[in-house]
């Protein structure tokens, strides 16, 4: 099945860069770009891609801003694609509130090609493109800076989970990947998977990247944590 991709970002020479990259692939059909978030929007209603790769920094309408537009579509539209956002920074204060509003993970612009098709491909697949890594700096780093945990419905929903299931979120949180809470769990890499999938379904999460946020919001973490 091909991937159906457009990209939204100011730079006319990193709209043909990526496109050409990505339309070289087999798999990957490059259905649109736009120059702004506004236009972004615009093109992602019309072309209904799988994937929007959307640059942080733009004028007329910020990448964050046209995340929530597309991740939040008005009633009648009925297919989501998924967003990863693209950045000059490795941390960037733009990138946990992308995260929080759905996007399902970022992507540094120098980053090598073959990470970008990587990119697309791990979102498509309905993953969420967070290295461990990078989830123990982008929490430490904003985390901090955020509001006492929430003790509404957020954290509220956590006691609909299983032990297990609130044990495999914490670790998910903490930005272990799947392989290192198989063998911290003493589990095999399948059984885990299936425990991500029903956290995610009883906490009505999109992907991973919104399960870490939900976990610190819920107060299930804190960055000390990590």
């Amino acid at each position: 099945m091909t991937i159906r991709v457009i990209i939204v970002d100011d730079q006319a020479m990193v709209r043909a860069g990526f496109a050409a990259l990505l339309a070289a692939q087999a798999d990957i059909d490059v259905v649109g770009e736009a120059p702004d978030g506004s236009r972004g929007v615009e093109v992602a209603r019309a072309a209904l891609p799988d994937v929007v790769l959307m640059d942080v920094r733009m004028p007329e309408l910020d990448g964050l801003a046209a995340a929530r537009r597309i991740l939040s579509p008005p009633p009648g539209v009925q297919r989501v694609p998924k967003v990863l956002m693209l950045t000059t920074f490795d941390v960037d204060d733009y990138v946990y509130e992308a995260l929080r509003a759905g996007a399902s993970g970022f992507l540094l612009k120098d980053a090598p090609p073959a990470d970008l098709i990587s990119a697309v491909r791990v979102v498509a697949a309905g993953d969420a493109l967070l290295a461990p890594s990078v989830t123990r700096r982008l929490i430490a780093e904003f985390a901090a800076q955020r509001p006492a945990p929430r003790k509404d419905g957020v954290s509220l929903r956590l006691g609909g989970l299983t032990p297990r299931e609130t044990e495999v979120l914490e670790l998910i949180a903490r930005g272990l990947s799947n392989q290192e809470i198989a063998g911290r769990l003493v589990l095999a890499e399948q059984t885990v998977k299936t425990h991500i999938g029903r956290v995610l379904s009883k906490l009505g999460l999109r992907d991973r990247a919104q399960a870490v946020i939900f976990a610190y919001e819920s107060g299930l973490v804190t960055p000390g944590d990590c």
